[in-house]
């Protein structure tokens, strides 16, 4: 049976569960099959990641080929699925075993990777310093910075110092600041900085 052609989202799931390595082929076909039966094709694959069973590591390792071999939708679906991943009532939840692919979709220009690497996965898991170059990032590739999960939790002094710098080089050159540099410094004013939780991986 033709994963592409007559595989339904349900045979998939069953597949999956059985047999995890059947995943990679139907995470790949999975926006078709979804189209098809009018389902959502990032719920779909994050259902197909869900169904993986396996220790941690093993879950783990399926996410990071799904991503590395994945074209962009792919990649974005991987990344969008990391905190139900990760729920804490997971017996083989990933922690912070999916850094990696976080810290490689910041690396990248396409604004659909990094609107879904800022998620509630990177705002739980990331360090404070590789936390703030995300916003940073947001701010460069004009993603919008609703996008940044926690934003109001983890904005600190140093992350407004950075947004500061940042606006004040474009004005030095003339350039346009977006409005939503102005948003992150709102975030960070009033805000006692011993109570904000700091991360260090």
């Amino acid at each position: 049976m033709s994963p592409t052609t007559s595989t339904t989202t349900a045979d998939a799931l069953e597949q999956v569960r059985t047999d995890p390595g059947s995943i990679d082929r139907h995470f790949a076909a999975a926006a078709r099959t979804a189209a098809r039966e009018g389902l959502d094709g990032d719920a779909t694959r994050e259902a197909l990641l869900l169904a993986v069973p396996g220790d941690t590591a093993y879950v783990i390792g399926v996410v990071r080929r799904l991503y590395d071999h994945g074209d962009a939708a792919e990649r974005r679906a991987v990344l969008l699925a990391l905190p139900a991943l990760d729920a804490l009532d997971r017996p083989a939840a990933i922690g912070d075993g999916a850094l990696p692919i976080v810290r490689d979709a910041l690396r990248t220009n396409d604004t659909r990777l990094v609107a879904a690497a800022v998620g509630p996965y990177a705002a739980t898991h990331l360090d404070d310093d590789t936390w703030r170059q995300a916003v940073l990032k947001v701010l460069f590739t004009g993603v919008p910075v609703e996008q940044v999960a926690g934003l109001a939790d983890r904005a600190d002094d140093e992350l407004a110092r950075m947004v500061r710098d940042y606006a004040a080089e474009r004005e030095a050159a003339g350039r346009v600041v977006p409005p939503d540099a102005r948003t992150v410094l709102a975030v960070t004013e009033g805000r006692d900085p011993h109570t904000r939780p700091h991360r260090a991986h």
